[in-house]
């Protein structure tokens, strides 16, 4: 009988299993699957317009449409061309970091949780892995009630008893209405889910079209409707002095954390693109003009609204089309239904791009014998819908800016990261190796983890530690504060240079003297032990092309020093 169990359990386990690569041993089969590999030449299929759009579609966003709302209406307020001025550096440093991310896919096709392993190691990825994924599957739900939102306003412009539905919950953190448009907003995403990464960018094409155009008109309709642009163009800030340069800092900061999870996660998306170049001038410069363009209409729409109704302005654009529908006739019900329903898309697209693609991708790593991305991102749709989002959102505990002060500790691994691909290997990864659980492979270090990593990863944390917990509301001193505001930028600097010092005084194996990428020699990415492809014959290739006859001539590091 035991033994019934037992092989009715295997075959319930296998048939749970997604497919994998022949010859795989099971340590290898926790560490890949076919949404781990390297991406096969046939599914690069990302141009530079493909990232245009997705750029132009993830710009249009409620959250970019007020990100200058704080810098604007704060006790220490700033002029409205000052926050535009930061949305513009802030956006173009996050677009440089992105790009730093993004070459890394590129070049080598592969996803963030295996470009993890070169500098935690292959078992020392699961931690920053992990950290991503469970604060992409809350800020899944997190932005699914938002969306709830968009609903809210579409059916309110066909239904307009919709607004007083009876309310028959008894939790007063929501009720029946909020919870019914957060439910549908929830349901309509899920097919978004199920279409592999390389196909998602048909999403982001209409969308890259549909929601500006949406944006342009609310735009239009507000100033319209108040005979102008309002005064917030016309008000100087409050802020003078030191005052002034530290409201302006943080606001270049706000916009950099903004992006925070996208500057770890963009190699994701980068893996898919059919060459390097088609991931860098095209979010290099449709990132900062973007979100800048976006931020722009929303200063504006909301300057608007200060006429329209006589008051503060509104600066959420939900809140303004709500009162749009107060007192709308039938066809500016209709412009209200499309404009939310662009919104919508809106949410959905960031969802998908910042949260859904990305925990899956993450869970991947995490269980890959029987996880992939799909299965991943459903996973990560289901933690969005049982973990609650009203009580978080509805809590006074900051629970939000929790949220997005603990986004900047993404910038610990972000300077790791990079640090170890741009100046301590060069740009140089053997790729197969990432994939290998074997105690020679470089990246196995000890016992699979890299204490360089993670003592510079805690280093980055530590410079910050003090200041976050003033960002929560605890008192803290003054010199910490200070420190927070350059939340990023600090945990980067200390990050990377910790990083740096310690690869140079304790030499890593598998590292390369001279600038040296060989992602283009990757044309069949088996990665079972004693394959014969191209993956072997990359190094040997790209070294050819260089000149280089010799390990000792090229500076190479392979394996000559041990995992220490």
């Amino acid at each position: 009988m035991e033994k019934l169990k037992q092989s009715k359990a295997r075959y319930y386990a296998d048939k749970l299993a997604v497919p994998s690569e022949p010859g795989l041993t099971n340590a290898q089969l926790m560490l890949t699957n076919h949404d781990l590999k390297p991406v096969e030449p046939e599914r690069r299929q990302w141009g530079p317009w493909n990232f245009v759009g997705f750029w132009i579609a993830d710009s249009f966003n409620i959250n970019t449409w007020m990100i200058s709302s704080s810098m604007i209406s704060g006790t220490d307020g700033i002029s409205w061309w000052q926050s535009w001025l930061c949305v513009w550096i802030g956006y173009t440093i996050a677009g440089f970091f992105i790009c730093l991310t993004g070459r890394i896919g590129a070049t080598y096709h592969i996803s963030f949780p295996v470009i993890c392993r070169s500098s935690f190691g292959v078992w020392g990825s699961l931690w920053p892995v992990f950290n991503r994924a469970a604060m992409a599957c809350i800020w899944y739900g997190v932005q699914s009630w938002i969306g709830g939102e968009c609903v809210t306003l579409m059916l309110r412009s066909i239904w307009s008893n919709y607004k007083d539905l009876p309310n028959t919950f008894p939790s007063q953190s929501t009720n029946t209405r909020d919870y019914v448009s957060f439910f549908l907003f929830w349901l309509c995403s899920l097919p978004a889910i199920w279409f592999p990464v390389h196909k998602i960018r048909h999403l982001f094409t209409v969308k890259a079209y549909f929601v500006p155009a949406a944006g342009v008109t609310f735009f239009i309709w507000a100033i319209v409707k108040a005979h102008g642009i309002g005064p917030i163009v016309h008000q100087g800030g409050k802020a003078t002095g030191s005052a002034l340069g530290w409201a302006m800092v943080k606001g270049i900061m706000s916009s950099i954390a903004n992006f925070a999870t996208l500057i770890v996660n963009d190699p994701d998306f980068a893996r898919f693109a059919r060459k390097p170049k088609d991931a860098l001038w095209s979010q290099f410069i449709t990132i900062p003009v973007g979100f800048a363009v976006t931020s722009f209409i929303g200063i504006i729409v909301s300057s608007s609204s200060a006429v329209i109704y006589g008051g503060e302005a509104v600066w959420n654009p939900l809140d303004l089309l709500g009162r749009f529908l107060d007192t709308a006739n039938s066809g500016e019900r209709f412009g209200v239904f499309i404009i939310a329903t662009a919104f919508a898309l809106a949410q959905l697209g960031t969802n998908i791009a910042a949260n859904s693609v990305s925990a899956g991708t993450d869970m991947t790593a995490l269980l890959p014998r029987y996880l992939n991305i799909r299965r991943g991102g459903y996973i990560c749709a289901l933690v969005g819908l049982v973990m609650c989002p009203w009580n978080l959102l509805s809590t006074s505990n900051n629970f939000t800016t929790y949220l997005s002060a603990y986004s900047v500790f993404l910038s610990s691994i972000a300077g790791v990261m990079i640090c170890d691909y741009y100046f301590v290997r060069k740009g140089f990864l053997q790729i197969r190796d990432l994939y290998s659980a074997q105690s020679s492979s470089p990246y196995y270090f000890t016992f699979g983890f890299h204490w360089r990593g993670y003592t510079a990863y805690i280093c980055g944390i530590l410079i910050n530690i003090v200041g976050f917990v003033g960002a929560i509301g605890r008192k803290v001193p003054a010199g910490a504060t200070y420190l927070y505001n350059l939340n990023f930028f600090c945990g980067f600097i200390v990050a990377s240079t910790t990083y740096y010092l310690l690869c140079k005084y304790f030499p890593i194996p598998a590292t390369s003297d001279v600038w040296m990428e060989v992602g283009d020699d990757i044309r069949n990415p088996s990665v079972a032990y004693g394959a014969d492809d191209e993956l072997d014959a990359a190094s040997e290739g790209s070294r050819d092309r260089y000149g280089i006859k010799g390990d000792e001539e090229a500076g190479v590091r392979e394996r000559k020093l041990g995992n220490f």
